[in-house]
């Protein structure tokens, strides 16, 4: 009898082992599957999330590696324009790396050029739209280097500038009771372009709650190679570099030119051969008729 009691006990023990380690192994799946899910919606908390009674200026910097620059930039912009965004600023180039020149014929060389393509471009998205944005462009990524997604809380600066117009229009009021002058032109000018400004100002920040700024650097994680066939200009300029028989025949005529160059030289000397020869001859005389006496 106490043997099929002990049975019956490590029964009842091994089943309610298994049914804990199967109740285990559920929680840790499902604990799992929700950092999955948190990890994957990550990129887009920082740039969605709100505060009541908050405002933030929300602004983003992605350097990121893709497959293809120019197809990652094609399908970026055409997101951007479908979430009512656009673009600033897009600079695509090639940053050569290496460039050699190989001769393959007399007349024919080839470039040979490796080169990485790059992108740096600013977007303005539309700030209800920042998160699923930043979702879109993280999966078109190789590799990400780095992410910064910045949220500026300016609800102080909405309410100064709430106060400042209530302020410039009281000064305006009391301006306009002033007796007609010249101080009261002054002083209404200044209000007025005091107003103008905070005006601008106010303008430019709702255009920041409105719109993201979102700059975006796009790279390709391997080299390029670009043949490029060119013109063997080496070749070329050792064929027209020295013609002997061109080379002589300049000689020749360049020596005629200079013979005739001094004929006409010695020719516009005259008077100074002819003075010279008349000293020369009165000399010669005055020395003869030295010798005779």
């Amino acid at each position: 009898m106490k043997t099929k009691i002990l049975s019956i006990s490590l029964i009842a023990i091994l089943l309610t082992g298994c049914s804990k380690s199967e109740s285990a192994e559920s929680t840790y799946d499902n604990s799992d599957a929700k950092e999955m899910a948190m990890a994957s919606d990550s990129v887009s908390v920082a740039a969605s999330q709100t505060v009541e009674g908050k405002k933030f200026v929300k602004t983003a910097e992605v350097d990121m590696e893709v497959k293809d620059v120019y197809d990652a930039t094609i399908v970026i912009e055409k997101q951007l324009i479908a979430l009512g965004g656009f673009v600033t600023k897009s600079r695509l180039e090639a940053q050569t790396m290496t460039e050699n020149t190989y001769h393959i014929s007399d007349d024919s060389s080839i470039l040979i050029r490796k080169y990485q393509n790059q992108n740096k471009m600013q977007v303005r998205v539309p700030t209800e739209n920042l998160g699923e944005f930043l979702t879109f462009i993280n999966d078109k990524k190789v590799f990400l280097n780095s992410r910064i997604i910045s949220a500026e809380d300016v609800t102080a600066n909405i309410q100064f500038s709430k106060l400042e117009a209530e302020r410039q229009a009281k000064t305006g009021e009391n301006i306009s009771e002033i007796k007609a002058g010249k101080d009261k032109v002054k002083l209404a000018d200044a209000n007025r372009s005091q107003a103008n400004s905070q005006k601008y100002n106010d303008e430019i920040l709702a255009d920041h709650l409105k719109y993201s700024t979102v700059d975006i650097y796009l790279k390709e994680p391997s080299l390029n190679v670009a043949k490029i066939p060119i013109v063997n200009t080496k070749n070329i300029d050792n064929q027209y570099k020295y013609n002997f028989f061109f080379d002589v025949k300049n000689a020749f005529v360049e020596g005629f030119y200079l013979i005739q160059q001094i004929f006409v030289f010695l020719i516009s000397i005259w008077p100074v051969v002819l003075i010279g020869g008349l000293v020369f001859y009165f000399w010669r005389r005055k020395k003869s008729l030295a010798n005779i006496k």
